[in-house]
């Protein structure tokens, strides 16, 4: 596969089959969309730029941390979602943003709702930023930001699950 040839279309059937994937909590079926050396990161929106290394962020996963975090979300005893939330995805606005040699950058508008049993409905809205590697298995997703529009995260409620 090569990076200059991905459309768009290709982008959005990848982003949507994530969203399926993490919407029906296959999990592991979503850590098989990520390189080796994948990161996941939910920054402050007061910096969605920032250096996870030097700014206060929400998540800032490596791989190891991602696949802990996985593991987890699978078990009973994560009590922040067991029961697992009901989450649908809506993804849209789906953009290339610029093409390296072997990698993509993407940006699309989400909103993400959250059902769970005796609390009213969170609503999460914003933008995924994403680094996808071109690979000669299809797109792997090497970096994942969900930059979100919330002013807080407190009247949301957790956001233990993949967002």
């Amino acid at each position: 596969m090569d990076a200059e040839r991905v459309t768009r279309t290709e982008v959005e059937d990848f982003l949507f089959h994530e969203a399926a994937l993490l919407d029906g909590w296959d999990l592991d079926g979503w850590l098989g969309l990520l390189t080796e050396d994948a990161h996941y990161f939910v920054p402050s929106n007061d910096a969605p730029d920032g250096d996870p290394r030097a700014t206060l962020y929400t998540i800032a996963d490596d791989i190891y941390r991602i696949r802990g975090r996985v593991k987890r979300l699978g078990s009973r005893e994560a009590h922040a979602e067991f029961p697992r939330s009901r989450t649908r995805r809506l993804i849209s606005n789906v953009r290339i943003v610029a093409r390296g040699t072997d990698h993509i950058d993407v940006r699309a508008n989400f909103a993400v709702y959250r059902n769970r049993r005796n609390e009213r409905i969170g609503l999460y809205v914003g933008e995924y930023r994403y680094r996808l590697a071109v690979t000669a298995d299809g797109l792997r997703i090497a970096e994942r930001r969900a930059v979100l529009d919330s002013e807080e995260l407190g009247g949301l409620g957790s956001v233990a699950f993949i967002l």
